[in-house]
This record gives C-alpha cells, sequence and structure tokens, in this order.
C-alpha cells in the first residue's frame, strides 16, 4: 500500500482509525480478553469445540432471558440458519426491513425465499408495523390455509424485523398478525443486544432471534454471531445445521447438508470476556448519546436519534438527520467535513429496495426510508469516545 491509500482506508467502517483520527465505532477490549484467550492456547482448544464455547452460549442466553443459544461464525450464517429452522422454503417471501445492513435480506435468498422489503417509521427509524399490518391484510389473501402474496402468489411464511441503530422495532403489532396468519417472526438483533422493548430483551421477542459480535458490535468476538430460542428442537436443529450435519462423528455419516458455521474457542473466549462487561458498555453508549443529544439540541437542520417511550435504546451507532436547508449543507458534504478533520462518519445504508443486489424482489410503500437514506449519517460512538473526541465532534457540527 502507497501513502496515497491512507486517506481511504483509515475510514473503513469498524476499522481501527491511523493516529490523529477519531473513528466511527471501534472495539473496547479492557477486561480478561487475554487470560481467557491464553487459557485457549495454553490448553490447546483453539477450534470448534471448547468449554468457552460451551460457556458463551449459556451465558449469552441467560444475559437476554432465553433458554437456548447456538453460536455461529457470524451475524449473517446466524440468520440463514434461523431462516432454515424456521421453515422457510424456496420461493416463499419474507418481511424484512428496508433500512438494514444488506445481510438478512441477503440470508433470505440463501434460502431460495425472496425478501419483501417494508418502509420505515419516521419516529424512531424502524420497520413501519402498521405497514407490515397492511401489507398482510391488503396485499395477501388467505388460501387452503397459507397467506399468499395477491402480486406474486407466493407463500407468505415469516417476518424479519431488524433492531436497527441499537433501538428496537415497536413489536406489538407485528406478532399479534403474525400470530394470525401463522407466520414466524425472526428478529434481527444484531445491532441490539442489550436493547428492551417494554420491558423485554431484544431478542426474546418472537420465535428465534440472531445476534452479530462484529468488530464494531457492542460486544464483539472479532467475527461471530449466535442464534437464541425458546424452542428447543429448532435449537437442537440449528446446532445439527451449522456443525455439517454430523448424524455419526465416528464414521463420519451425514443425512442433510449441513454448514461449517461454528464458531471457535478462542473467539467464544473472548465473547465471554466482552459479555462480562456488556452492561457497563451500554451505559458509556448510552452516556455518550446523551452528551450529543444536549450539546446539539438546538442545532438548526439536525434531527436527534430518540427513544421510544416504551423502549429501551443501547444507542449503538448514534445517527442524526441533517436537514440541508436549515443546516446549510446536506448530509454527505457535513461527512466530507468531518473527514477532512479527522473524524469518521458514515451515511446510512443504501435501502435494500434501491439495492442492484436485490432487483426483482417486491417493495411495500418504503417513502421515509429514502428520506432517512438522504438525511442520515451516524458520528463516533466507539464505547471507549473520550469526552475531548466527542467535543471537537460537536464544535465540528456547529462548526460546519
Amino acid at each position: 500500500m502507497n501513502t496515497t491509500d491512507l486517506t481511504h482506508t483509515q475510514f473503513e467502517p469498524g476499522a481501527p482509525a491511523s493516529g490523529g483520527t477519531i473513528p466511527l465505532c471501534v472495539p473496547e477490549i479492557r477486561g480478561n480478553e487475554w487470560k481467557y484467550i491464553k487459557e485457549c492456547l495454553d490448553t490447546n482448544w483453539v477450534s470448534s469445540v471448547g468449554a468457552f464455547v460451551d460457556r458463551f452460549e449459556r451465558e449469552l442466553a441467560e444475559y437476554v432471558g432465553a433458554k437456548y443459544a447456538v453460536a455461529t461464525c457470524n451475524g449473517t450464517a446466524a440468520l440463514h440458519v434461523a431462516l432454515l429452522v424456521a421453515g422457510v422454503q424456496p420461493d416463499d417471501e419474507v418481511l424484512v426491513s428496508t433500512i438494514t445492513f444488506i445481510s438478512p435480506a441477503n440470508a433470505i435468498r440463501y434460502v431460495g425465499a425472496w425478501p419483501v422489503f417494508i418502509d420505515t417509521e419516521p419516529e424512531y427509524w424502524q420497520m413501519d408495523p402498521q405497514k407490515v399490518v397492511d401489507f398482510l391484510e391488503q396485499e395477501c389473501r388467505w388460501v387452503n390455509g397459507e397467506l399468499r402474496n395477491k402480486t406474486t402468489g407466493r407463500r407468505v411464511k415469516a417476518i424479519l424485523p431488524v433492531h436497527i441503530l441499537g433501538h428496537p422495532v415497536d413489536m406489538d403489532p407485528i406478532l399479534e398478525i403474525a400470530r394470525k396468519y401463522n407466520l414466524a417472526v425472526i428478529e434481527d438483533a444484531t445491532e441490539s443486544l442489550g436493547a428492551k422493548y417494554k420491558g423485554r430483551m431484544v431478542g426474546t421477542l418472537g420465535d428465534i432471534a440472531c445476534f452479530s459480535f462484529n468488530g464494531n458490535k457492542i460486544i464483539t468476538t472479532g467475527g461471530g454471531g449466535m442464534i437464541v430460542t425458546d424452542n428447543e428442537a429448532w435449537a437442537r436443529k440449528a446446532k445439527y445445521l451449522t456443525t455439517q450435519a454430523k448424524d455419526d462423528p465416528v464414521e463420519y455419516i451425514h443425512n442433510e447438508i449441513g454448514y461449517n458455521y461454528r464458531l471457535t474457542n478462542i473467539q467464544a473466549a473472548m465473547g465471554c470476556a466482552q459479555l462480562e462487561l456488556l452492561d457497563e458498555y451500554i451505559q458509556a453508549k448510552r452516556s455518550i448519546a446523551a452528551r450529543y443529544a444536549e450539546a446539539l439540541a438546538e442545532a438548526p437542520g439536525i434531527t436527534l436519534l430518540s427513544e421510544a417511550e416504551w423502549a429501551f435504546s443501547i444507542f449503538w451507532m448514534y445517527t442524526v438527520l441533517v436537514d440541508e436547508v436549515q443546516y446549510g449543507v446536506d448530509s454527505r458534504e457535513l461527512m466530507h467535513q468531518l473527514g477532512k478533520a479527522g473524524v469518521q462518519a458514515r451515511p446510512l445504508w443504501q435501502p435494500l429496495h434501491r439495492s442492484p443486489a436485490h432487483v426483482g424482489s417486491q417493495a411495500y410503500l418504503c417513502e421515509i426510508a429514502d428520506w432517512l437514506n438522504q438525511r442520515g449519517i451516524s458520528l463516533p460512538c466507539s464505547v471507549g469516545l473520550s469526552l475531548e473526541s466527542q467535543e471537537k465532534v460537536i464544535k465540528l457540527i456547529w462548526q460546519t
């Protein structure tokens, strides 16, 4: 790499920034990570089985209040397997949030099913529960014990709400309509470990849920994921599929197609150490969000990330909306100006109904998502973000 590459690479999302910059969101390593990983190395338990894998599954399940947990190599693998065990089949349809990272939509395609993209509500920027209800009631029909999309004729099998930016989706209307039509509810909680909906932990609201431990998540194993559920049969099936569907470990008999989606003992060791400090990390995130909210409350043209009265947000990725007319520049120009000053920021994801990768998938009234995408910008919010660094970001926003 030559020096001309540095300006770009230092601002890769989730990557450590070069000296003198304020990164968007980087891991916080200050617990028992070294101790637990050294134990793996000292005992030679470094691969995909070991005491830390079992411990991480058990402790994560206990933390969120689920009966079972199955560790995976990443969050996307968790989503893929969750769809399989929930019974989603080729040519089925799954309703999914359009404002999110692309993983859930890709996982739906992995199983041969089709995403139907649902718009975002304007207040908390989550999947719009009313549009979920409207789509199922108005755009589908009940035929021979199955819900069918009137436009495509396909069976609607599941709803996959994504709790983005650390805040929960308003789940009760979604759960009610899912029960009415016997649809599986698969939570993508990859950005919201520790968040609560009406006092209940995200990840325990639907039938099955998935978490990610990528480097920019609230806790990390470098890469990694987890499936949680109260359904014992689904948990057993998930463990089976993620470990190559091995029916006879001695003779290597495999009666189904399985996947090498296992988490290593080393990664699980790191996860155990991170989980010990999760509540502290959440409090740090909430404190960072509170400082931004106080300092930017009167900034013209800046709309702040908010928290519903029924929610407990972990404020995973602190995001604001920029009104070009009132603020003076648009979100991308603000991002550019912050970058010039050594501050990493990023826009919200391209709405998935706009993704060239998912041309041909149906979208339902996705106007708010486009509006959010044009205005949204995420600000530095690492757990270890210093007050001095945050004040620099705030000052730059006021000055731009």
